[in-house]
């Protein structure tokens, strides 16, 4: 009875979350016990970062759900990690909780590059920069899940997650939070073999190792690794050859039991001229993105950033910077370098007046291409809908024309500086209050909507 109990469980969760939910959290989670006397529900979970994650995130679905099917309105529901230490990640509950925990108001997971020259900085063993920590990590909505699974995979490498695929646009944290892996790993284990290495190093060793008649020892080198992390994987499109020998190498990892994590500027699927077998290897694990972050996160990052550099940044000066940067984290950072170094060169004090005097060629540079944006916005929503631009700009009311319409509203305001006024001018001339309203209507829907949410990342991924 349990089991059948659970498969409609999964089928409800299935249709109200999404089959990607399913997949990443529930997969490995059984229902064990249904004790009916005291109307408790035993789930079985597969390790501590699950439990935990369920726990915050997911209980209350679980209990709504389960109570209707099991006819109860006292459900209490026992979550069991599983006794099994090859899957079990050697954590305390307070370890987990503690990367998950929110060290900002509204923020909870953002990792971006730190502010220094590319001449300063320190590199350890397996080729990593030593500036880029996991207590350096902002942590934002917008980037959360890929936080907390890269501090889950330290706590026991090859035992959860693996491989860990994280995408995202350029820019966001990616490459520092692969170098944030192999640091904590390497202080847990420092005899252990980590490996990083961006796709073009990659493909020159193998390059070199075919001219000098060594690929046996260049697999092996890679073979060898107890933690492999690969940088920008979406640049092996159409390399038949680099894949075949990554192929070979990813399954001697996986089958030895080896943490594997890739990064790439795109989910999977989406990445072209990849062979088949290569995708659906990357997604046997757990899939994580990193989006662009919101305001109170960039504010966050700034605020951290100056306190390591030492910058007397107040509170008016960092809320107009993170307002007026949209693109990513690097010009976030440089907008920063800037301004601290024209005030040490001045002699005046970082404030509002100054900030807005040195950003002034930047923001004009970037209402500029704003106009570039606002067309490249279009023209994806366009093609993804199979839709024209005189469509999306004429007045016609059509559900699936207004749809992608509000869609393109959505990320105009996103993903550029205009205002509402100027977005709507450039979308048939609307006024601004049917550009809020449309905003608000995408915002309410991808709440609930997991198939919309996917949509709109494949048409960012185009815009980006």
């Amino acid at each position: 009875m349990v089991q059948v109990i659970w498969e409609e469980f999964l089928k409800i969760l299935n249709e109200e979350a999404g089959s990607q939910i399913v997949e990443t959290w529930f997969k490995a989670v059984s229902l064990e016990k249904w004790d009916s006397e005291n109307k408790e529900v035993t789930l079985q979970l597969p390790n501590q970062f699950v439990r935990n994650w369920i726990q915050e995130h997911y209980l209350t679905l679980v209990k709504t759900h389960l109570s209707r099917l099991l006819h109860t309105d006292t459900l209490t529901i026992s979550l069991q990690v599983k006794d099994n230490s090859r899957n079990i990640i050697p954590a305390t509950p307070t370890t987990i909780s503690n990367a998950l925990v929110v060290q900002h108001k509204k923020t909870t997971n953002f990792l971006a590059p730190t502010i220094k020259s590319i001449n300063r900085i320190k590199r350890i063993n397996g080729n990593l920069n030593a500036s880029y920590q996991f207590d350096s990590f902002i942590v934002g909505p917008s980037n959360s899940l890929a936080h907390a699974a890269a501090w889950a995979i330290c706590q026991g490498i090859g035992k959860v997650y693996n491989p860990l695929f994280i995408y995202g646009g350029t820019g966001l944290g990616k490459t520092h939070l692969l170098h944030a892996i192999g640091n904590e790993v390497k202080k847990k284990k420092p005899k252990a073999v980590v490996r990083y290495v961006t796709t073009d190093r990659f493909m020159h060793e193998f390059i070199t190792s075919i001219r000098y008649d060594k690929v046996h020892q260049f697999r092996e080198k890679y073979q060898k690794a107890d933690l492999l992390l690969f940088d920008d994987i979406q640049f092996f499109s159409n390399k038949e050859q680099t894949q075949e020998t990554f192929f070979h190498i990813f399954n001697t990892l996986h089958q030895s039991h080896k943490q594997i994590v890739l990064s790439s500027d795109t989910f999977p699927k989406e990445i072209t001229g990849l062979q088949g077998r290569l995708k659906s290897r990357m997604e046997w694990g757990l899939v994580a993105d990193i989006q662009t972050p919101d305001l109170e996160t960039k504010i966050a990052i700034l605020k951290k950033k100056a306190e390591q550099q030492n910058i007397n940044l107040n509170d008016d000066v960092a809320n107009f910077i993170a307002s007026r940067i949209i693109s990513n984290i690097r010009t976030l950072e440089g907008a920063l370098v800037r301004i601290e170094a024209f005030s040490t060169l001045t002699n005046q004090p970082i404030t509002l007046e100054l900030a807005k005097q040195v950003l002034l060629h930047m923001d004009t540079s970037e209402k500029k291409n704003d106009s570039i944006m606002l067309e490249k916005v279009l023209k994806a929503v366009a093609k993804h809908y199979s839709i024209s631009l005189h469509d999306l700009r004429s007045k016609k009311r059509q559900k699936c024309i207004a749809g992608a319409r509000q869609i393109a509203f959505y990320l105009m305001k996103k993903h550029t500086i205009s205002s509402l006024q100027a977005i709507g001018n450039y979308i048939g001339g609307r006024d601004h209050s049917t550009v809020i309203h449309a905003i608000m209507k995408i915002e309410a829907k991808l709440k609930e909507n997991i198939p919309l949410k996917q949509k709109i990342k494949m048409i960012e991924q185009d815009v980006i």
